[in-house]
């Protein structure tokens, strides 16, 4: 009886599994479609600066090219950034793997398989309570005001 309850979770959980990827078109078309909405967005709240500050075109100019500098020099941070976290990443990997032949050496055959059990059942804890954590929270898709 365990092992058809265990057989069927296992089931359930790979099929919602399967049915939580997305391709990379999916991405794609995300991606695309947040740009369009961030423009927007920037559109709208230059429109609003324009009506409540009452500018002038010069203004307007020189508001959307500091606009467009501090996106250039956001993108350069990120990519930075970016760099630093792969390589931690890659640190943590090689960590990881160092530890696991070591434990590897430590444990018998039989403790070692238990360990890694462990370890999957803990991470997958884990995942499902950042899950539920990302779930709980609330989205805020209002633009913000500027007063």
């Amino acid at each position: 009886m365990k092992k058809l309850v265990l057989a069927i979770a296992f089931i359930g959980m790979g099929s919602f599994a399967m049915a939580q990827q997305t391709t990379p078109q999916d991405k794609e078309a995300r991606r695309a479609e947040m740009q369009q909405k961030m423009q927007q967005r920037e559109q709208e709240h230059l429109a609003k600066m324009q009506k409540d500050l009452n500018l002038n075109p010069s203004q307007i100019a020189q508001i959307k090219a500091l606009h467009e500098k501090k996106k250039s020099e956001m993108k350069a941070e990120f990519a930075k950034n970016k760099e630093a976290h792969q390589a931690k990443l890659e640190d943590r990997k090689a960590k990881r793997a160092q530890m696991e032949t070591d434990m590897k050496k430590i444990l018998t055959p039989e403790q070692y398989d238990k360990w890694q059990a462990d370890r999957k059942e803990k991470m997958e804890k884990k995942r499902m309570a950042m899950k539920d954590r990302k779930m709980k929270k609330p989205m805020n898709t209002a633009a913000p005001e500027v007063k």
